[in-house]
């Protein structure tokens, strides 16, 4: 499948901006099973400066400065991403990643290999998730016991957090503490990502945030409207003899090609789309429109 995604970031500032600087993650990755085929960024008004690197992650950043004044500021990422999940490593055929328990796994964490060494920096605390409480720990125990597969126990969290949490994107906002969250059992897709990464970090494994999107799907008889999708967020566990797998616990699935990877990191903080400083008074709008949509529909 071949998507074309769309992402607008627009702000309105009451009072002109004399400069600001900006960091946007907003450029798909290319891994196993996806393919980024095109990228554009527009930037309005024109950066006096921008550059492209890759951060520690191994995520693409866009640095870019306004240094004359202006009133508006409008960053559009357009990408053409080509997702099959055929090619992605599959735990279902592994018996060895499938299989191995909580105390298997623990054990193996404890190897030198490079891949270990890189996957235990996610088991570290870090900006959103840095006090675990003995009811996220209670919470994540009821689904990893010591000889349970850790897939499975990672599969039943995921299923939990579906079923007990609400989505509510009117409760919670970027800085709002996990702890508030489990405790009101509500959020959005972010929350529901951290709260994973919390119970699984809880118990010594491995997990991180991911970026991206997802496909949506109109009611039916209904046609889709432009720019009403939006960023999306899930979790990837780190498995011992496997690899990373992600779960989306916003949806209770495993993501296959209706998911597009933008970037990962230890939690939200770590990939926000945009964000940057500015020099200015006043208040200021912003407002956000997501497109995502099989690359066919658009030539039909």
């Amino acid at each position: 499948m071949v998507f074309q995604v769309s992402h607008t970031t627009s702000y309105d500032y009451e009072s002109d901006v004399t400069f600001c600087h900006n960091i946007a993650t907003l450029k798909p990755k290319t891994l196993a099973g996806q393919t980024l085929l095109d990228y554009k960024l527009e930037i309005t008004p024109a950066p006096s400066e921008i550059t492209e690197r890759i951060d520690f992650f191994g995520n693409y950043i866009t640095r870019f400065s306004l240094q004359k004044e202006h009133k508006k500021l409008k960053v559009t990422a357009t990408s053409k991403v080509l997702r099959n999940f055929n090619e992605q490593p599959d735990i279902t055929a592994s018996e060895k990643g499938k299989n191995i328990t909580l105390n298997e796994a623990l054990s193996a964490l404890k190897s030198n290999d490079e891949h270990i060494i890189d996957a235990r920096q996610y088991i570290l605390e870090s900006i959103l998730i840095a006090k675990i409480t003995p009811e996220i720990k209670a919470y994540a125990e009821i689904s990893f016991k010591p000889n349970r597969s850790i897939f499975d126990a990672a599969i039943e969290l995921m299923q939990r957090i579906y079923t007990e949490f609400d989505f509510d994107p009117t409760f919670s906002n970027v800085a709002t503490p996990i702890h508030e969250v489990i405790k009101a059992k509500k959020g959005v897709c972010q929350d529901f990502a951290q709260i994973a990464i919390a119970c699984v970090r809880s118990v010594g494994l491995p997990a991180r945030y991911i970026s991206g999107y997802i496909e949506t799907l109109p009611p039916p008889g209904k046609e889709k409207l432009i720019g009403t999708d939006a960023s999306h967020a899930w979790v990837s566990l780190y498995i011992p003899g496997f690899g990373w797998v992600d779960f989306d616990p916003t949806n209770n699935q495993i993501p296959k090609n209706q998911h597009i990877i933008v970037a990962w990191g230890r939690d939200y903080y770590d990939v926000p789309p945009l964000k940057g400083v500015i020099y200015s008074t006043g208040k200021n709008k912003m407002n956000v429109a997501v497109d995502i949509r099989p690359f066919e529909d658009l030539n039909t």
